[in-house]
């Protein structure tokens, strides 16, 4: 008379543990309401971190050296990648080419990767503040 207690027990613990996840599951629906203007500031905020040039950000420098190549360079970059737009910085002797305004390292590595497909002898640097 046992076994036949055993399998009642036991289906009904197996019957429990079934009903229990069932009635535990929950569904919700979430309604955001917020004002129209918080996408077009957040928008207008990433253009802003975009062109900063803080000394925190690191950047790429794919030339240094001449005027006309460092013109030369800059075409070829801009005709190449535009998702980066390259600058010109003249740190006497040379004229330098610079993309890129990235938060961290990684971001930059990443932009890195594709870069020196093209241009071989490009790297990753902080530039130094410049004092005023």
């Amino acid at each position: 008379m046992k076994l036949p207690n055993l399998k009642i027990h036991f289906i009904g613990v197996i019957c429990l543990t079934l009903t229990s996840t069932f009635c535990l599951a929950q569904e919700g629906h979430v309604s955001v309401n917020q004002d129209k203007n918080i996408a077009v500031l957040l928008n207008h905020k990433k253009k802003m971190n975009r062109n900063s040039n803080s000394p925190m950000r690191y950047k790429i420098q794919i030339y240094s050296g001449s005027r006309a190549r460092a013109k030369s360079a800059q075409n070829e970059f801009s005709n190449t990648f535009t998702e980066w737009r390259p600058t010109i910085q003249y740190e006497p002797p040379n004229f330098k080419i610079w993309v890129g305004n990235f938060r961290t390292r990684l971001e930059a590595d990443r932009a890195l990767r594709k870069i020196k497909k093209t241009f071989p002898s490009a790297f990753i640097f902080k530039p130094k503040k410049k004092n005023s």
